[in-house]
């Protein structure tokens, strides 16, 4: 104990740490970030998806937009929906997720009451003429005399600016003022509103805000279900709706019941509404019961109620909410389940999941929980993991992840409740890596040889994996089967003559760092060498990789992109423009510390190197970035690949086909891959000595890519074996005689 007394404390140290932000002393924006993050995953793995078919939205989609007309309608509109929807359509409820807080001239009854109150005020006839029109012209008393005594629940929202004006009217409070008097409850303050006109409110059943809460991250997680204002409380859009389905039934605060360990708890954990206990946590916020992703409940449009387009059984009976996907009207919001989700449809899980019973708890005292959760399972780890060994070490740290972690689920998915789990796996994680990195100095030597033997040629984290295991590693020379890689800069010398010597120096070091952290970051490749500008590099040692050809290929791809991301840092400083051609080849070599008594390297040797570099020099030849070999092809399986020719190298007596890598098979558009199609029947024809065939479906391919190349250098070969034909038996074969 007394050895590792450092580590002991420092351990504590950290458990106390992560303990202030679980009881909110203070707050670790990464620990908070981390459990939205684990929430939102839990939310997405557990929700029940399907359509809930009780409740509609009434879409005011573009098609009602372009139908119907811009938004807002004339309340004329409304009022024949309304008349509609309950009449015809007789449907349970009306919810409006809009606000109707602008009285409606477009009727022109502004201009008739001017004219009655001013130039043709002692006209009789006029007057008379009028009073019997001027009811059919109130747009907002027909809205307002259509919704009466009907189940129509307005929307309205609150402003927590601090110059919030007060437009409108909005209903009652739900609770009155002094209601949680002596509880401290941080409810959402708000300082003004945006109502619906009185009359309308008036005449509603009832109305409720539609404010969710944005957390830090902008994901909407929770609504308020009452909110505050002015001492008073008014409850939200979806609870309006349930109530009204329930017969206003009275809204009652529940509180735990007063135990011994909740003495002095004040945290109001549900709100009573008839038969229903709604959970709310310490903001008296439901969390949103997500049951999928966006139209997990009937969407139908409103230009198709309007229009009688809509049959009767999908809104008999439904509770229809009013709202808009429309992206103008700006009513969508990033949640758990999709960044780009519609209000409307928030209040509508609500309202399933409190008729459902199906809201997630998180009463404030679930804070508490989490203190004790990480001060047992921090104390205990904290002593134990410094005496163990660091494999047992592993394990504990693993079990106790696997224990808080199963803990957590078992919360969630049989109490229906939300325990906090971030700060307990970060605490964990901590504590683990503070432990273990006394175990670096007693590595340190080994993994410092390492360093100095490798970490010029391959990426760091492959330096830590073969510290673990010095045995396995060494750079005697073996046989292996690699993928080599060689690239080059095209014109190199016309851009050093345009250059300044430091300019130059600039222009190449970002070159090949780019280039060389794409190798050995990216694709976990050893860098061989660099020569001049060119650059050789190889996958499969010095240690093992079973996927060597694809992370060549990859790395080939990857170089080609991020040469067009240089071009335009190079364009905007007036650089010369850069291009590359790179060549990928598979075969077996001779690896190791290889080299003279003068100088010596860790690289490679044989054949298949100098096809590499052979095809990287064809590049140039054919018009294309890349050139693979015929093995290197053979091995990977989720890449488009072009077959380019059949040729024969210097110094080769055997042909080989070679190929363009063009992208990831779930990355290459469609229109491409017609592109392919279309070449491969020409490389076929081409082989068959059908000229005529070729010409046309080169023509084809250039009118498809006019910048491609490789149609060119095919339609100059076509015209050269028109002059000049192989024989009958010719087997389709270029031969380079030059490097």
């Amino acid at each position: 104990m007394k050895q590792n007394f450092v580590r002991i404390a420092l351990g504590l140290v950290i458990t106390l740490l992560f303990i202030g932000h679980a009881a909110r002393y203070y707050n670790v924006p990464i620990v908070t970030q981390l459990d939205h993050i684990i929430y939102d995953a839990r939310l997405q793995l557990t929700m029940p998806r399907g359509v809930d078919e009780r409740i509609v939205i009434l879409d005011i989609d573009e098609k009602s937009l372009q139908e119907v007309a811009r938004w807002p309608w004339p309340r004329d509109i409304m009022a024949g929906l309304i008349d509609k929807l309950f009449g015809k359509y007789g449907v349970a409820i009306v919810a409006f997720d809009v606000v109707f807080a602008e009285a409606d001239y477009s009727s022109g009854i502004r201009v008739l009451d001017q004219l009655a109150q001013g130039p043709l005020k002692d006209t009789p006839k006029f007057l008379q003429e009028y009073r019997e029109l001027r009811p059919q012209l109130d747009n907002d008393g027909l809205f307002a005399q259509a919704i009466k005594s009907k189940p129509v629940v307005l929307g309205y929202y609150l402003s927590s600016e601090m110059d919030a004006k007060r437009i409108a009217a909005i209903p009652e409070p739900v609770l009155p003022k002094g209601t949680f008097q002596g509880r401290n409850i941080p409810f959402t303050t708000w300082v003004g509103y945006g109502g619906n006109l009185a009359q309308f409110t008036r005449n509603s059943a009832s109305a409720g805000h539609i404010n969710p809460i944005t957390d830090p991250d902008g994901v909407v997680r929770r609504v308020p279900m009452i909110a505050e204002l002015d001492g008073a409380y008014y409850e939200a859009l979806s609870l309006a709706v349930v109530r009204t389905i329930l017969g206003f039934p009275k809204v009652e605060p529940g509180y735990a019941p007063d135990r011994f360990l909740q003495r002095g708890y004040t945290g109001l954990e549900w709100l009573r509404v008839g038969p229903l206990a709604i959970p709310v946590d310490e903001t008296a916020s439901a969390l949103i019961p997500y049951r999928g992703h966006q139209k997990s409940f009937a969407y139908v449009s409103l230009a198709d109620v309007l229009g009688d387009r809509v049959p009767l059984e999908r809104l008999k009976g439904k509770i229809a909410l009013v709202g808009t996907t429309a992206p103008g009207l700006k009513d969508l919001r990033s949640t758990p389940v999709d960044s780009v989700y519609p209000g409307v449809e928030v209040h509508a899980n609500l309202i399933a999941g409190m008729l459902d019973k199906k809201i997630k708890l998180k009463p404030p005292y679930m804070l508490g929980a989490e203190v004790v959760v990480l001060l047992v399972g921090g104390v205990a780890l904290s002593l134990l993991i410094p005496m163990l060994a660091p494999l047992y070490a592993t394990i504990v740290t693993l079990i106790g992840l696997v224990g808080i972690t199963g803990l957590n689920v078992a919360v969630w998915t049989e109490a229906d409740m939300v325990l906090p789990l971030a700060a307990s796996i970060l605490m964990i994680i901590s504590l683990y890596t503070v432990n273990m990195a006394y175990g670096y100095f007693v590595e340190a030597r080994s993994k410092r040889l390492f360093t100095d033997l490798f970490g010029q040629y391959v990426p760091p984290e492959l330096v830590d994996r073969m510290a673990r295991d010095p045995q396995k590693y060494n750079m005697e020379p073996r046989a292996a089967e690699l993928t080599i890689l060689f690239s080059d800069v095209r014109g190199f010398t016309s851009i050093s003559e345009a250059l300044k010597p430091e300019e130059l120096r600039e222009y190449i070091n970002e070159y090949l760092t780019d280039m060389s952290s794409i190798i050995r970051s990216r694709h976990r490749g050893t860098l061989d060498k660099y020569i001049g500008d060119a650059i050789m590099a190889f996958w499969g040692a010095p240690v093992d990789d079973a996927q060597h050809a694809r992370h060549g290929v990859l790395a080939a791809l990857d170089m080609q992109k991020e040469r067009k991301i240089l071009n335009e840092k190079f364009a905007a400083r007036g650089w010369p423009t850069l291009k590359i051609g790179v060549g990928v080849n598979t075969g077996n070599v001779r690896v190791g510390d290889m080299g003279s008594q003068v100088r010596r390297a860790y690289t490679v040797m044989g054949d298949a190197v100098n096809v590499a570099s052979r095809l990287e020099g064809r590049t140039k030849y054919y018009g294309v970035g890349i050139l693979v070999g015929e093995l290197t092809r053979k091995q990977i399986n989720d890449v488009v690949f072009r077959e380019i020719d059949r040729i024969k190298v210097k110094g080769k007596d055997e042909a080989v086909t070679i190929y363009e890598p063009i992208g990831l098979e779930a990355e290459v558009e469609r229109k491409l891959l017609d592109e392919l199609k279309i070449w491969n029947q020409a490389i076929r024809a081409y082989r068959a000595q059908q000229w005529d065939q070729v010409e046309v479906h080169l023509l084809n391919l250039q009118r498809m890519s006019p910048d491609c190349g490789l149609y060119q250098v095919y339609g100059e070969k076509v015209a050269e074996k028109r002059r000049d034909p192989p024989p009958p038996d010719w087997d389709g074969v270029t031969i380079f005689e030059e490097k």
